[in-house]
């Protein structure tokens, strides 16, 4: 009898345990998810269990300039600009600014935005969003794009961040031990029938835009000036406009 006894008092602890135990492990995630979750801790872990020492972690920003710059804004509906410090993430298409009366950091999508300008370097640069417009190759709508030239042909540059992830683990790899931010740039014209069109600052690209002014075209790369190919096609697009 005192052996049942005892076996029902281990049964008894042994039920509340697991389901104390139940409780926690239920918490948040279903079983198929724990386990699911439990599979996916790879790369720098076993079974839950260590961590690569060798990842450097991440290098780069997401924010298109290196610190806060001093910035005019205007918002969609207003006429008048704000004045302020910003930046501009360009992963997740957001207006960081510095509010002027407290300090604090906070951000406004860029639907909100009409237009920014931003000083940089003793330069004023102009940045507009992507909505609404139409581009010979979809976009992701609300992007912020730059403005190098606006009249009767506009080009504009467009920025985008792209995450190089690390890689060090292979025997042939470049040893590369951190995950890193990397900016690249798209350029697009528009004339007259209001589209954007994909270019390389390249001859051959203009030629495609400009056919009537392939000559033009042609004498300018030839004489150019500058090794900088933006400012190369920017002094095409002025010539064009001129003559």
């Amino acid at each position: 009898m005192k052996n049942v006894y005892v076996f029902t008092i281990l049964l008894l602890i042994r039920c509340q345990l697991y389901s104390q135990e139940n409780v926690l492990y239920q918490t948040g995630l279903t079983a198929d998810q724990n386990l699911e979750a439990i599979g996916k801790l790879a790369p720098y872990s076993t079974g839950g269990v260590g961590f690569d020492s060798r990842y450097e972690g991440i290098k780069g920003s997401p924010q298109l300039f290196e610190n806060l710059l001093p910035s005019l804004l205007r918002v969609q509906g207003q006429e008048y600009y704000l004045q302020l410090e910003s930046n501009l993430d360009i992963t997740r298409n957001l207006l960081i600014f510095k509010y002027p009366r407290t300090g604090k950091l906070l951000s406004i999508p860029s639907d909100m935005v009409k237009e920014v300008k931003i000083k940089s370097n003793g330069n004023e640069m102009i940045f507009r969003v992507t909505r609404e417009k139409n581009f010979e190759r979809e976009i992701k709508d609300g992007r912020f794009y730059q403005v190098l030239m606006d009249g009767d042909i506009l080009f504009i540059k467009l920025p985008i961040k792209k995450i190089v992830e690390a890689d060090f683990k292979a025997v042939y790899s470049p040893d590369r031990r951190y995950d890193e931010y990397t900016t690249y740039y798209k350029y697009y014209i528009m004339r007259s029938d209001s589209t954007f069109h994909q270019i390389l600052l390249n001859k051959k690209s203009l030629i495609k835009i400009f056919p009537e002014k392939k000559e033009l075209i042609s004498n300018s790369f030839e004489e150019k000036s500058s090794e900088n190919d933006e400012d190369v096609v920017l002094n095409v697009l002025n010539k064009i406009i001129t003559r």
